[in-house]
């Protein structure tokens, strides 16, 4: 598979830990760091070891988990590059999961006012979503990425043999992004999930869900308006993974909270955008052979509102939503009400 060619830099697929070594070696940076957290640290840092061998690097280390990907945490990587003596021709390899590829890329884009970085992309969340497209970010008071900025990767290194040290909820997690970019853009991907499990996931359709995000990338890297149909799930999905977030002893990861938000949107999308029922029907069907239920109570409605109206798509106090038309085709600058949002997840309770 060849490297698929993004916003000035390729996503390199085959042999792609080889391409980093000989990539490093002619950019004569200065200081290679490479940021992990203690997961990818024992399971994915020796093997990069062991390919970019003699490269020397300084490792930075944090802990794992979305509640870790805030200022705090940026601050500690900007004063362990500072005390590594890190100059403005060094490069930052963000060895890790969404947490790792976001942050790492917005402590670089931040240090003295940027240095180059790299994903390096070991979940298959980050593989097809997080680390392609250039955006950044922290999450600050509950909100997800409120901070960040759209700065580009130097490179792209996709080694699918990470996934093998994905637990099954972390798997599922990103397979949820695999879907979405059927549901936007592609009906024959989505008819080709439908037959399979997570489990089952090949390098073929994970190349194909990457293909799918750098086109639509690439159209509107500064997400001026296709790009924004990449959203398709996430203001509902965003506001439930930062309420499980701050209020649930085991909160949703990333998917399994968009995946509910498929269900809520793909209402939305059928009440006000031309969905046909049967195709929510199918979505329905798709969500529940993945995702378990989630316990939703109209107790949480008030806060989840109250997130929503935070998310950094809005305009003018009012909720942005990107819905879909038809299987494989989305729209985007769509405005529900309150009363619609209650509704649709009104609407996910009656699904399980």
């Amino acid at each position: 598979m060849k490297p698929i060619e993004s916003v000035n830099y390729s996503v390199f697929f085959e042999n792609s830990l080889q391409e980093l070594s000989v990539f490093l070696n002619q950019k004569n940076y200065s200081k290679v760091f490479v940021l992990v957290d203690s997961t990818t640290e024992i399971h994915c840092l020796p093997v990069l070891q062991h390919v970019l061998e003699p490269i020397k690097f300084d490792l930075i280390e944090v802990s794992p988990g979305e509640e870790n990907k805030n200022i705090d945490f940026c601050i500690g990587v900007w004063r362990m590059l500072l005390d590594f003596g890190a100059d403005r021709n060094s490069i930052l390899i963000n060895l890790g999961g969404g947490v790792i590829t976001d942050m790492g890329g917005f402590a670089a884009s931040t240090f003295k006012r940027g240095i180059d970085f790299v994903q390096v992309p070991t979940t298959l969340l980050s593989q097809v979503d997080a680390s392609v497209g250039g955006k950044t970010g922290i999450d600050m008071d509950n909100v997800k990425n409120i901070i960040g900025t759209f700065t580009q990767p130097k490179a792209v290194f996709i080694h699918t043999p990470f996934l093998k040290t994905l637990n099954k909820r972390e798997l599922h997690s990103g397979y949820a992004e695999v879907i979405k970019h059927g549901l936007i853009y592609d009906s024959k991907l989505f008819q080709k999930l439908k037959g399979i499990v997570p489990e089952d996931i090949d390098d073929e359709i994970i190349y194909r869900s990457i293909e799918i995000k750098n086109e639509v990338v690439k159209a509107d890297p500064f997400e001026k308006g296709l790009r924004k149909i990449l959203n398709y799930g996430h203001t509902i999905g965003h506001a439930l993974e930062s309420y499980s977030l701050k209020h649930d002893q085991s909160p949703l990861l990333h998917g399994e909270a968009i995946a509910i938000g498929f269900i809520c949107e793909a209402f939305l999308s059928e009440k006000r955008n031309g969905l046909k029922k049967e195709e929510l029907s199918e979505i329905i069907k798709t969500v529940q052979n993945s995702y378990p239920a989630y316990k939703l109570n109209k107790s949480f409605y008030p806060e989840l509102l109250h997130i929503m109206k935070n998310d950094k798509k809005n305009k003018s106090g009012q909720i942005s939503f990107s819905l879909l038309n038809k299987i494989g085709a989305c729209d985007y600058d769509i405005y529900c009400t309150e009363e619609e949002i209650i509704e649709s997840l009104d609407y996910y309770l009656t699904c399980f």
